[in-house]
């Protein structure tokens, strides 16, 4: 039986590399479409936390997991990738500290898979990469033991397009583009996903799937700059960014909202646009659009910072020495992912000039191991009326719904607001300052 109808019989087994915010999803979809499958993943309290039923990503059900527990096979055993026939690779695409492409997790794993390749297997990369990853790079590593990608194994690349606890869309009805070496391996590739979404976008190769989701991440990172940077300007021109939004929302035609922030977090939008400006350079060609936005939304955090001061100067108080309480850990809210959180860079700055910062997340209870930030290791504060009370300045960086903001007006003597939260509630307040 040939690949392809074995995923059409769902007799074929799928196998996912990395059990995090990407990878987790698609299990959870494949089994729901009665696929066996096995999750790869280095970290072994991962595999024993789902061996135990358990999870680790809030916004993801488990019951699934549970209930199809018999199709589901948590594993740290990569010889088990020979089995497999078809492998997902979700795993980080982090920069370095020069703002360079690490891309030590795909090429790794890449090397391991090659090692346990076998004839008719299909790899497809979801990690967000640069142009050329797929059909270059990998496909060099897997063909090294000798079989010869589109005639002996299928490569394919579609990039995740995850969006954590969005409301409105999921892995299924998100629309998933996929790209294919040859159209073969598009086809197979193309036929996987299917039975677990509601609509597939083929296009002509990986290298058009892989710039795919880079310019929709740095779409948005731009003009999330532009945003950010006339934030600064009309603060200055004693204008209110926020209403001059909602004045320009409401024009039919030509013009989306973007909103104003501490800065950018997740481990896309902040990362991504730089894959690009990497490998740029090999052609002689200097995104200088994209790396201007990426310098404007990396400024953020020190913007709040000079304005932590600047507020707390005209109460007569100094930021050394002062109690902060910093609102929210998690890059955006309503979620418990850290990854280049803005709040973690804000609190670094803070404490380099001798603040004494504490933060409070009701989906964060402790926040530590950040590659970039070894000397962060904190734990959630109570969030109390005495907490509040004792504070110098409350810092909101993330607008969780979870937070009773007139109950933090009422009781904290200075708030830094950096998303426009409270005006949005309608809350006025000589307290409070928007970023």
């Amino acid at each position: 039986m040939d690949l392809i109808n074995k995923i059409h019989s769902e007799r074929a087994k799928i196998g996912v590399i990395g059990l995090g915010y990407v990878g987790l999803p698609l299990v959870i979809e494949f089994l729901k479409a009665g696929f066996e499958v096995t999750g790869f993943d280095i970290d072994n309290n991962k595999v024993e936390m789902l061996l135990c039923g358990k999870m680790y990503i809030r916004h993801i059900d488990i019951d699934i997991i549970v209930q199809k527990k018999s199709s589901f096979l948590p594993t740290s055993d990569f010889s088990k990738l020979s089995e497999m026939d078809c492998i997902i690779i979700c795993v980080p695409t982090p920069l370095n500290k020069y703002r360079e492409p690490n891309m030590s997790y795909v090429f790794d794993t890449t090397a391991t898979i090659a090692s346990h390749l076998r004839k008719g297997q299909l790899i497809v990369l979801e990690s967000t990469t640069y142009p050329g990853t797929t059909d270059e790079d990998m496909l060099k590593i897997l063909e090294k033991e000798g079989l010869r990608g589109g005639v002996d194994f299928y490569l394919a690349f579609s990039p995740e397009r995850e969006d954590p606890n969005n409301k409105d869309f999921n892995t299924r009805t998100i629309p998933k583009v996929v790209g294919g070496l040859t159209p073969q391996c598009l086809r197979t590739a193309d036929t996987l996903y299917s039975k677990v979404v509601e609509r597939t976008v083929p296009v002509s190769s990986t290298k058009i799937a892989e710039a795919t989701k880079l310019l929709e991440n740095i779409y948005r990172s731009v003009n999330i700059a532009l945003i950010n940077e006339l934030k600064i300007l009309f603060h200055k021109m004693d204008i209110d960014i926020w209403e001059v939004i909602e004045a320009a929302s409401t024009k039919p035609f030509g013009f989306q909202p973007f909103y104003p922030g501490p800065g950018l977090g997740g481990h896309c939008i902040p990362i991504d646009p730089f894959y690009l400006t990497w490998k740029a350079r090999e052609y002689d060609f200097s995104t200088r659009f994209i790396e201007l936005a990426g310098e404007v939304n990396t400024g953020m955090p020190y913007y709040v910072v000079e304005r932590a001061g600047w507020i707390m100067n005209m109460k007569s108080k100094s930021v050394k020495g002062s109690r902060i309480i910093v609102l929210g850990m998690a890059y955006k809210k309503d979620i418990d992912d850290q990854r280049e959180s803005p709040s973690l860079k804000i609190i670094q700055l803070l404490r380099n000039l001798g603040a004494l910062v504490s933060y409070n997340d009701p989906f964060v209870p402790c926040c530590r191991e950040h590659r970039h930030y070894p000397d962060i290791d904190m734990t959630s504060t109570c969030l109390s009326e005495e907490t509040l009370k004792s504070a110098d300045l409350v810092i909101v960086s993330t607008d969780h719904t979870d937070y009773d903001y007139f109950f933090i007006e009422k009781h904290a003597s200075l708030i830094l607001d950096t998303r426009g939260v409270f005006r949005r509630l309608g809350i006025k307040s000589t307290k409070v300052v928007t970023a």
